[in-house]
C-alpha cells in the first residue's frame, strides 16, 4: 500500500511506498534483509487490509493509521488443521537482539543474542537493531482467533511461531495476523507505536493512557507477606501498621496478603479452615470455601485493638514461628536427600519432623489471640470490624487492598462449597513451558489440580468476593496466579475463549466494587493476560518475586537476586508500561541489598512498599523515598534501560552496568546499578549465579541517556544548551552540555549511584540557575512542585513550592543576596563551585509544601 505523505521520525528518511517486501524467501524492510529461508506459505499483510473496526478513541486510532505504513503482519497455512501449529518465519543471524520471554508460567524476563538459535522458548517480543537503517524492528507475536501464539527457537537460526488454542476441540490450519512487524528509529517510541496499532487491531484491551490508575500509584505502602506469610492474623497488621506511624512515616496503604482467605485442603473438614498454615507452598492446593475471612479475622470484635486493654504483642513470635517452619522445612529436605541417597532408616528423620510440627502447632496456639465475641453484643464484627478500627487508630490509611488468586485461591473453589458451579479440573501444560523453569507452585497446582467455577459464572464468582470485601471497607485487591487458566482450558474453548470469560467478569467486578480502579495484577506476564485482560487493569507487576534470598540454598543469593530482580522490573516495563502501571514490588529495608532497592524504587515512577517484619525497620532508608504523610515524590514516566543498555546483558556480560532512565517535571533522572552475577542458564532452565561477574564494574552516563521526547511536557528540556548534574552518592555537582564527555563512575557490585540531570536557566540575564530538589531524597528533583523566575523586590528572584523537608540544593554561578522561605527571610549557604543550600523543615499545615525565593 502507499503510504501518506510523510515519513518515519528518521533523519534517513525510511518510509516510502513498499517498505516491507516478502519475496523468493527474504523478508525486507527498505531494502535490509530481517528474515531470510522464509517458507513459502508465510505471507504478510498491510495494516489496512488486516485491521477491523476498533472501539479506541478516535484520536487513537487516527495516529496509528497516519503511522500504519511502519507495520503489518504475519501468518502462514498448513495443510492440516491442528490446535498446536508451529511454523517458521525464516531465519537470521548476526543481527543484534533484545526480547522478553517466559521462564515460568507466570514470570517473564530479558535475554539478548544475535541469531535465530539464541531465542527461548515462549517469547513475548523480539526487538532487532537495524543499523543498516539506523531503526528499530519489533517482532510481536498476537493473539488471532481463538489461538495465542508465542515465538520459540528453530534449527539452524529459524525463528519458530507457535500458534496453540489450548483445547484439542479448537484447530485451525492458517492465520493471517498471528504476528505483527513494527519499524521505527527510536525504541521506545517504537513499543508506543507497535502496541497502539496492536491495540487498535485486536480490540481487546486498552493502553494505559486510556485508564486511571489506582490511587496508591503516588503512595508509601506495606504489604504483610514477608513478615507473616500465611500466619497472618489482625493483631500483627495492626502492630505492623502501627510501627510505621511510631516510626514517623504512616502507611497509605495496606496489602493484607495470602493468609486471611477461608481455604482447607481436599482432606479436611469442609467448613473448617487448614490448620496451621505457615509458608507459602504448604496452601497452593488449597481451595476457597467461602468468600469471608478466615477465623483469625472473622472473631475480631469492634473496639478490641482500639481499648486501653488491646492485646500486647511480642513482634519476634513470628520471625520465631517462621524459624522454627525452616527448620521443619530443612528436616523434611534432608529426609528426603536420605531416601534418594538410599537410606532405608528414617525414624530419626521422621521423629525430628514430628516433633517440629508439634512446636509450630503450640507456637501458633501460644500466639496472642484476640477473644472470641460469643455474647452477641458487638454488632460489627470480622474483617469490616477490623478495617474500621484500623483506619479509626491510623488516619492516614487511605486503602486496604487484600490478595487473591485468580480462581479464587490457589486451588480454585472447592466443589460443593459455594453456589458456583465448581469443578476440579486436572492440570496440563503446554508443551512450550517444558522449556521453563521448575516452580514449586507449579509443580503443586499440578498435584491439586484446579477448582474452576465454570466460565459464564465467572462474573459472579468475582462479584460475590469482591461485593462482600467492598462492604468491609477493602479497596482493592492483589489478584495472583493469573496465568493458570491455560492449564485447565481443554473443555472450554481453549485458552483465548477461557481467559476472556474471566477477565471479563473480573473487568465488570472492578467497575462496580472497585472504583474500576482498584487492582495490582500479578503472576501474569504472558501475552494472552495482556492483549485479553487489561481492558480495566491499570496497574501490574513487572517482577517476579522480591526474593530476600536463594530459595536453593546459594548463600550469595541474598546479593544477586537483586539485580536479576531489578533488571526484571527494568526490561518487562518496556512492554507493560504500555498496557498499565508498571509495580516493581516491594522490598525489605533491613536486606542487605535494601538501598539498592530502594533507589530503584525511587525513580521507577510506580508506588513504593515494603514487606518488612515488625521492628526490622530502616526509617532512616525510607525518609529518603518517603514524605512524612506517607505519599512520595513519584517520577512522571515509568523507568526503562537506556538505549546502550537495550542489546547488552547487564547480568552476567562482565561488562554493562543497567542503567534506567526517568522523568520528572523540572529534570530527568538515571540511574545506574551493578545487576551484574547472576542469570538465565539455558542449559539447567533455572536463574543461578555468575559468581565471576560479582565484582566492580566501570561505567559513563550522559545527559543523552534521558528519553525527554518520550513525555511531551518534558520534551523542551531534551533541547538545553547546558544542564547541571547531581551525583547522589558522590554528593557532586556538575555541568554538562550536549557535546560534553560522558561522565565516568565505577560501581561496585550490588552499588548503585543516581545522576539527576536539570537545564540550566539564565535569570536576569547574568545569572545561571538549575534547580536540584531535595539532596536527603532519593529522587531530589521530584519533590520540585513549581519553580518559576522573575522581577522581585529589587531585582530577579527565582521562587519556587517544595514538598518535604531536608537539604534544598540548586545551582546558581551567582550568590543570592537574600532567601525566603514561607516569607520568611532564612540564612543560606553558597559556594564557588554554584552549590547553593538551604535547608527546609515539612510544613504540616501547608501539606509539607514549602514556598521558597532566592533573590539576586
Amino acid at each position: 500500500m502507499a503510504p501518506p505523505d510523510v515519513v518515519c521520525d528518521n533523519s534517513e528518511a525510511i518510509g516510502f511506498t513498499n517498505l516491507f517486501s516478502l519475496c523468493d524467501g527474504t523478508f525486507a524492510i527498505n531494502g535490509v534483509t530481517l528474515l531470510s529461508r522464509v517458507p513459502g506459505n508465510v505471507t504478510f499483510s498491510s495494516f489496512s487490509t488486516v485491521c477491523p473496526a476498533s472501539d479506541a478513541p478516535p484520536s487513537l486510532i487516527k495516529q496509528v493509521k497516519s503511522r500504519s505504513y511502519r507495520g503489518g503482519f504475519l501468518g502462514f497455512s498448513q495443510p492440516a488443521v491442528a490446535d498446536r501449529l508451529v511454523n517458521s518465519l525464516g531465519k537470521f543471524s548476526s543481527k543484534n537482539f533484545l526480547s522478553i520471554f517466559r521462564f515460568k508460567t507466570w514470570w517473564s524476563t530479558m535475554w539478548v543474542g544475535s541469531c535465530g538459535s539464541d531465542l527461548q522458548m515462549e517469547t513475548q517480543w523480539v526487538l532487532f537493531q537495524v543499523p543498516e537503517l539506523s531503526s528499530y524492528v519489533l517482532l510481536l507475536p498476537l493473539i488471532e482467533g481463538r489461538f495465542r501464539s508465542a515465538i520459540h527457537p528453530g534449527n539452524d537460526d529459524h525463528v519458530l511461531i507457535c500458534a496453540e488454542s489450548g483445547s484439542s476441540q479448537v484447530q485451525a490450519d492458517s492465520f493471517k495476523a498471528i504476528a505483527y512487524v513494527h519499524v521505527c528509529d527510536n525504541p521506545y517510541t517504537l513499543m508506543k507505536e507497535a502496541y497502539s496499532a496492536a491495540r487498535v487491531h485486536l480490540n481487546t484491551f486498552r493502553l494505559r493512557e486510556e485508564k486511571a490508575v489506582p490511587p496508591i500509584v503516588d503512595k508509601f505502602g506495606w504489604c504483610t507477606w514477608d513478615a507473616f506469610y500465611l500466619t497472618v492474623d489482625p493483631v500483627g497488621v495492626w502492630h505492623g501498621v502501627k510501627d510505621f506511624v511510631d516510626g514517623g512515616l504512616p502507611p497509605r496503604f495496606l496489602i493484607i496478603d495470602d493468609g486471611w482467605q477461608s481455604v482447607n485442603l481436599d482432606g479436611d473438614n469442609p467448613v473448617e479452615d487448614a490448620k496451621n498454615l505457615v509458608f507459602g507452598g504448604e496452601q497452593m492446593t488449597a481451595r476457597l470455601y467461602r468468600f469471608e475471612e478466615c477465623e483469625r479475622f472473622k472473631r475480631y470484635r469492634e473496639g478490641t485493638l482500639l481499648s486501653p486493654e488491646a492485646c500486647s504483642y511480642d513482634k519476634n513470635r513470628p520471625k520465631m514461628i517462621l524459624r522454627k517452619a525452616k527448620e521443619l522445612e530443612n528436616a523434611k529436605r534432608a529426609r528426603d536427600k536420605a531416601i534418594r541417597a538410599g537410606t532405608t532408616e528414617l525414624s530419626g528423620f521422621d521423629g525430628r519432623i514430628v516433633e517440629l510440627k508439634k512446636e509450630i502447632d503450640q507456637m501458633l496456639a501460644d500466639r496472642e489471640q484476640l477473644p472470641v465475641d460469643r455474647s452477641g453484643s458487638s454488632s460489627n464484627t470480622g474483617l469490616r470490624a477490623f478495617i474500621e478500627d484500623l483506619k479509626t487508630k491510623f488516619k492516614g490509611l487511605d486503602d486496604v487492598y487484600v490478595w487473591q488468586a485468580l480462581c479464587g485461591a490457589w486451588g480454585g473453589v472447592r466443589p460443593g462449597s459455594t453456589h458456583l458451579d465448581s469443578k476440579l479440573v486436572p492440570v496440563k501444560l503446554s508443551p512450550g513451558l517444558a522449556g521453563t523453569m521448575d516452580d514449586l507452585a507449579v509443580d503443586k497446582i499440578i498435584e491439586g489440580g484446579i477448582g474452576l467455577v465454570r466460565p459464564d459464572q465467572a462474573a459472579d464468582l468475582y462479584d460475590s468476593m469482591h461485593s462482600y470485601l467492598a462492604s468491609t471497607g477493602v479497596t482493592g485487591v492483589k489478584v495472583d496466579v493469573i496465568q493458570t487458566l491455560e492449564y485447565v482450558c481443554e473443555e472450554h474453548g481453549g485458552r483465548v475463549e477461557l481467559a476472556k470469560a474471566y477477565y471479563d467478569g473480573l473487568s465488570r467486578s472492578l467497575v462496580k466494587n472497585f472504583n474500576g480502579t482498584g487492582i495490582i495484577s500479578s503472576m501474569q506476564q504472558s501475552n494472552d493476560f495482556f492483549f485479553l485482560g487489561t481492558r480495566q487493569v491499570a496497574m501490574g507487576r513487572t517482577g517476579d518475586d522480591f526474593w530476600f534470598e536463594d530459595p536453593h540454598g546459594d548463600p550469595m543469593g541474598i546479593y544477586w537476586l537483586q539485580g536479576a530482580h531489578m533488571i526484571n522490573n527494568s526490561y518487562n516495563s518496556l512492554w507493560m508500561g504500555e498496557f498499565m502501571q508498571p509495580d516493581w514490588d516491594m522490598f525489605q529495608t533491613d536486606h542487605a541489598c535494601a538501598e539498592f532497592h530502594a533507589a530503584s524504587r525511587a525513580i521507577c515512577g510506580g508506588p513504593v512498599y515494603v514487606s518488612d517484619s515488625l521492628g526490622c525497620h530502616d526509617f532512616n532508608l525510607l525518609r529518603k523515598l518517603v514524605f512524612p504523610d506517607g505519599t512520595i515524590p513519584r517520577c512522571q514516566h515509568h523507568a526503562l534501560p537506556t538505549r546502550d543498555c537495550l542489546f547488552e546483558n547487564p547480568l552476567f556480560d562482565e561488562k554493562t552496568i543497567l542503567k534506567i532512565w526517568n522523568l520528572n517535571k523540572f529534570g530527568g533522572v538515571v540511574g545506574a546499578f551493578n545487576c551484574q552475577g547472576a542469570g538465565w542458564d539455558p542449559k539447567g532452565k533455572r536463574v543461578r549465579g555468575h559468581p565471576h561477574c560479582y565484582k566492580l564494574m566501570a561505567g559513563a552516563v550522559h545527559v543523552t541517556d534521558v528519553e525527554w521526547d518520550q513525555k511531551k511536557e518534558c520534551g523542551g528540556m531534551g533541547e538545553a544548551d547546558e544542564y547541571a548534574v547531581y551525583l547522589h552518592q558522590a554528593k557532586e555537582l556538575l555541568l554538562m552540555t550536549p557535546s560534553s564527555d560522558a561522565i565516568h563512575f565505577g560501581l561496585q557490585p550490588s552499588s548503585f549511584e543516581l545522576f539527576s540531570f536539570v537545564p540550566t536557566r539564565m535569570i536576569g540575564g547574568d545569572c545561571k540557575f538549575a534547580a536540584i530538589g531535595l539532596v536527603n531524597m532519593f529522587n531530589s528533583v521530584g519533590a520540585l512542585l513549581e519553580v518559576d523566575a522573575g522581577e522581585g523586590e529589587g531585582g530577579i528572584a527565582v521562587r519556587m513550592k517544595v514538598k518535604g523537608g531536608g537539604e534544598l540544593m540548586a545551582y546558581s554561578d551567582r550568590k543570592p543576596e537574600r532567601s525566603y522561605v514561607n516569607g520568611a527571610e532564612v540564612g543560606f549557604e553558597w559556594g564557588v563551585d554554584g552549590k547553593l543550600r538551604v535547608d527546609l523543615a515539612w510544613e504540616e499545615n501547608n501539606g509539607g509544601v514549602s514556598e521558597v525565593t532566592f533573590a539576586y
